[in-house]
């Protein structure tokens, strides 16, 4: 059976077709739900995979995702608690990722904000694309990949390469947390994702689109099913999305990472 995805929108949410697709062209069976509709029907339970996508839902009024986190911990705290617990996964990106920090869902599951995304260093809009260094790998190995055993708990990067591509499109997108809790993740293997120059060195802007601390592009939780990052994998699931696909041999990375939530239920 295809597991089922939530696609959860409000207003302001503006990549929830584009993650609908990929996610179908993974093979999962999809629902692209507005959260009034969730909370007339509170059906969290009947889903595999929660997934919130980009946008700027509520006009980022108050700060990027802080309104619609809000507005989840309000109607979906205890219903999220049960969900994760019986093994859903939950996908942030962009917006969706301001909102999981926001909601305390991430870095600890435990709805306490200890986090955050802020303004990006240059104080403008940042539209490019980036490499990525992945912290964890394991399984088979995609086109391009190199072999090397997982440095931890790995879900959705099964079968990628050391450094991959995603485009970014954010304003606040600087991952920013106090030492303590910033070195409780690094020592915990939750930053899945940094950003790199294109050796996979650690550099500094525009490598680093938005001045993240320790260039992290991407957290998970302790375990590893709740993802959050700011690059956007909905727009790297053909070839030709990449700029330069006739002159590069290129891999779709963002499609790998919806294949690998969906088959995880397989």
């Amino acid at each position: 059976m295809k597991p089922g995805v939530l696609i959860l929108r409000t207003a302001g949410t503006n990549c929830d077709k584009e993650t609908e697709f990929a996610f179908n062209l993974a093979g999962a069976k999809t629902e692209r739900l507005h959260i009034n509709r969730i909370k007339e029907k509170n059906n969290i339970s009947d889903f595999q995979i929660i997934c919130l996508p980009g946008g700027f839902t509520y006009g980022d009024n108050l700060g990027a995702g802080k309104i619609f986190s809000l507005e989840i911990l309000l109607w979906f705290k205890e219903s999220l608690k049960e969900f994760l617990k019986k093994g859903g996964l939950i996908l942030g990106i962009c917006n969706g990722f301001q909102v999981l920090v926001k909601t305390g869902i991430l870095p600890d599951l435990d709805f306490e904000q200890k986090v955050t995304l802020s303004f990006n260093d240059s104080s403008r809009f940042e539209d490019r694309w980036t490499f990525l260094r992945l912290s964890v790998t394991s399984g088979e190995q995609t086109p391009g990949a190199n072999a090397r055993e997982p440095a931890g708990k790995n879900i959705w990067f099964r079968g990628l390469p050391e450094i991959i591509n995603l485009p970014v499109a954010h304003g606040e997108g600087k991952f920013y947390a106090q030492g303590d809790i910033l070195d409780t993740i690094e020592r915990g293997n939750q930053v899945v994702l940094r950003y790199t120059d294109k050796n996979g060195k650690l550099a500094g802007y525009p490598d680093n689109p938005n001045g993240s601390l320790n260039n992290i592009a991407g957290i998970t939780d302790k375990e590893g099913k709740v993802l959050g990052l700011m690059p956007h994998p909905e727009r790297f699931i053909f070839k030709h999305h990449y700029p330069y696909w006739r002159k590069e041999d290129v891999y779709p990375f963002g499609k790998k990472i919806f294949e690998n939530a969906v088959n995880y239920f397989k």
